[in-house]
């Protein structure tokens, strides 16, 4: 896939090559005429924004476009349009390589804690499941480490079970 700007371009040297006319060129290339006859007006404003670009990034390694563009806008009081300014950067291939995140090695993972005896140490999760017409619930465990017995679940203890039971 080739950029309009890149098909213009050889629009313009096949009719310079007198091989063609503009509108054969144009059809040619699929570009519309008046992208042919377009003429770009050469700011000098972008001269001085990749300028100013450069020389920030070049300082301040670390920043990124947001960080560019908010030190023109607000320091150095420029009031470019944040568009033109990141088109002018990304030309420059300034962007930032974003650094994937380093991971902790560790040698030896810690072992788990054995409880030793009962009511030393307990676990708590929520566990959810769904009733044969749909409804869903859920319920709310406290586990002992030690013997894996249920001491509470859902806000219930141990007795009230029984009781309901009974």
């Amino acid at each position: 896939m080739v950029k309009p700007s890149l098909r213009r371009e050889m629009a313009h040297k096949a009719v310079a090559a007198a091989r063609c006319s503009i509108r054969q060129a144009c059809e040619a290339f699929s570009v519309s005429e008046s992208c042919f006859r377009y003429r770009a007006k050469l700011s000098t404003e972008n001269a001085e924004i990749a300028d100013l670009l450069v020389r920030s990034t070049h300082n301040q390694r670390n920043w990124g476009f947001g960080l560019c563009f908010l030190y023109l806008r607000n320091v150095k009081g420029y009031l470019w349009n944040h568009k033109r300014v990141y088109r002018i950067y990304r030309e420059l291939e300034l962007n930032l390589r974003i650094k994937p995140r380093k991971r902790l090695v560790r040698e030896k993972p810690e072992p788990l804690a054995v409880p030793t005896d009962i009511n030393i140490s307990w676990s708590m999760d929520f566990m959810h499941d769904q009733l044969e017409d749909g409804r869903s619930y859920r319920l709310f465990n406290v586990i002992d480490d030690y013997n894996r017995d249920n001491m509470a679940l859902g806000g219930i203890t141990p007795q009230q079970k029984l009781a309901m039971v009974a």
